[in-house]
Formats: C-alpha cells, sequence, structure tokens
C-alpha cells in the first residue's frame, strides 16, 4: 500500500503541475512571441521551444526533487491508509498521459520511417564534402529534406538537382545541414511526446521559426540568400509541395503562406541579420547556479516538510 500510495501522489502531482503549466503556456505564449519579434529568429525559435518544454521539465522536476523524496522521507510506512479517489483518478490521468505521449512519438517514429525507407530505396551518394551523408533520391517529392534523428542524412531529388545551379544547391543544402546541427528532427519528436490539446499554434509559429533560422544559416551575404530564395521558387513552381512528415525536414512543405514569407524574407536580405547573437557570461551561469544550490540547501528540508503537507491533504 506504501508503494502504491507514493506511485498514485507521484504521478497526481506530476499531472496536476504539467496541465496547469501547459494551460498557463496556451494562454500566454502568443503574448510572449509577439515581444520577442525584436529578437533574431534564431532566439525566437529557442524561445518558442523552451517554450513548450516547460511543463513537462518543470513537473518533472517537482516530482522527481520534491514529491518523491518527501514521500519516502516524511511518510509513515506502517500505517495503512486508503487510497482516495481523487489521487487515484489523478495518478491513472498521469500514467494514462505518459502512455499516450510514448505512443504518438512511436507512431510518429513508425510513419517517419516508412516515409525514409520508400524515399532512399535504391538512393545513390550524392558527392559532397558534408558533415552528414547526402542520397540522391529518384522521386521528386520531397525535392529535398532532412530525414533521421540518431543517423540524420539529407535527400536530394534528381530533380532538384537538375533545376538548380551550383550556387543555389550548395544554398538549399547548407539549409538542411542546419536543421541536422540543430537537432529540429529530435525536438519534433519530443513535441509528438508532449502532446497536449491547444498547442498546435505555438508548435506551427516555432516551425516557422527554425525553417527561418536554418534559413539564416545557410546565408553568409546577400548573393546566398538570393540563390536560397531562387531555390525555393523554382522548387515550389516545378515541384508539387510535400505534405509533411513527422520528423523529417523539407525544404519545401506547406503551408504555402510561410513559404511566401521565407522567399520575401530572402530577397530583403540585410547584413545587419549576420550581427551575433549576444552571448551570456560562464560566470553569470556559474554564480547562479552556486546561489540555487546554496538555497536548496538551506531551505531544501522545509520545503520538503510543506510538499509533504500538502500530499497529504491530497491524499485525504
Amino acid at each position: 500500500m506504501f508503494a502504491a500510495r507514493g506511485i498514485a501522489v507521484s504521478f497526481s502531482v506530476f499531472v496536476m503541475v504539467y496541465c496547469v503549466l501547459s494551460l498557463a503556456v496556451c494562454l500566454c505564449w502568443r503574448t510572449v512571441w509577439l515581444y520577442s519579434q525584436r529578437h533574431p529568429v534564431r532566439r525566437i525559435a529557442d524561445l518558442l521551444f523552451a517554450l513548450r518544454m516547460f511543463p513537462l521539465v518543470t513537473a518533472a522536476l517537482i516530482t522527481a526533487v520534491f514529491t518523491i523524496p518527501s514521500f519516502l522521507l516524511l511518510e509513515p510506512r506502517a500505517i495503512k491508509e486508503p487510497l482516495g479517489g481523487i489521487p487515484l483518478a489523478l495518478g491513472i490521468s498521469g500514467a494514462f498521459l505518459g502512455i499516450f505521449g510514448a505512443v504518438n512519438a512511436s507512431l510518429a517514429v513508425r510513419k517517419a520511417s516508412r516515409a525514409i525507407s520508400i524515399w532512399t530505396h535504391e538512393a545513390q551518394p550524392f558527392e559532397s564534402c558534408a558533415p552528414v551523408p547526402v542520397l540522391r533520391i529518384s522521386q521528386a517529392v520531397p525535392s529535398m529534406t532532412a530525414a533521421g534523428i540518431i543517423r540524420p542524412k539529407v535527400l536530394v531529388s534528381s530533380v532538384a538537382e537538375l533545376l538548380l545551379t551550383t550556387n543555389e544547391l550548395q544554398a538549399a543544402l547548407n539549409h538542411e545541414f542546419a536543421h541536422v546541427r540543430r537537432r529540429d528532427n529530435l525536438k519534433k519528436l519530443l513535441l509528438r511526446f508532449v502532446a497536449f490539446p491547444g498547442m498546435a499554434g505555438l508548435e506551427s509559429a516555432w516551425l516557422e521559426a527554425t525553417e527561418m533560422t536554418a534559413d539564416d544559416a545557410a546565408v553568409s551575404n546577400t548573393g546566398d540568400a538570393l540563390d536560397l530564395a531562387a531555390a525555393l521558387i523554382k522548387l515550389l513552381r516545378v515541384t508539387p509541395v510535400a505534405p509533411p512528415v513527422d520528423l523529417t525536414a523539407a525544404l519545401v512543405h506547406s503551408p504555402a503562406s510561410v513559404m511566401n514569407a521565407r522567399v520575401e524574407r530572402l530577397i530583403a536580405w540585410s547584413d545587419d541579420r549576420l550581427v551575433p547573437l549576444t552571448k551570456f557570461s560562464p560566470w553569470c551561469g556559474l554564480w547562479a547556479a552556486v546561489a540555487t544550490v546554496v538555497l536548496f540547501a538551506v531551505t531544501y528540508r522545509q520545503l520538503l516538510a510543506q510538499v509533504h503537507t500538502a500530499t497529504e491533504w491530497l491524499v485525504r
């Protein structure tokens, strides 16, 4: 009974914190996104992804750092206290939430694996001094995409190779290499794991920001920007727009509004975008970490007692 109560309480705290924070993110992300528009698009993408993962990370930390230790240290093991309906229901909900996320992520991996297997059937190596393998595929769609998580690769259609000039092709490849470096496909997998109602707008904004971030990473001057814009325009006109496939990063994909915004942004390229991001001093992070550790060391026992009191109220 002690173990069952501990599991139920842990899942209950996790699901309550996760749902409350997820609802808060659903309500406030647009405001955060609007205020972040003056920052570089790379920082916007990182901020939106961090905001999307914030409920899961915070709920897991609170459960692991406070809830479980407080229960193990302060809960009497000999007491035969019945498990109430509320913690039981919340515990089942928390378990269901985890199972649903795992199944959703597994289905996304399965779907992507099937698509990549079809695309790479009879694929041939593409001659390129690239940090990841580049394969030439016979299909016209996708024209170019970064695929895979553990062993990422870039797929280039023969149509794209024929249509694009050498500079345009290299700019498009650099865009896909940027997706690989930033592990965008892994981030997409994490989003499938933390699926929550009402988050579609935030995830769409993040996807748009990641594409523009990859555009910026592929461009170092106005000529590169125009080459990438020309590559997008050519592929949009000749090849059909491929529907998005989970855990891949296609160069040309829907919705059309995002593609138009990317092209317009590249045509209006300015060297001001090459200003490096402001880096925070590592000493600031170190002192912040030390201060946090000291604060927790001083107040941890009192915090555990307060958390245990709250979970006792939950159980009753």
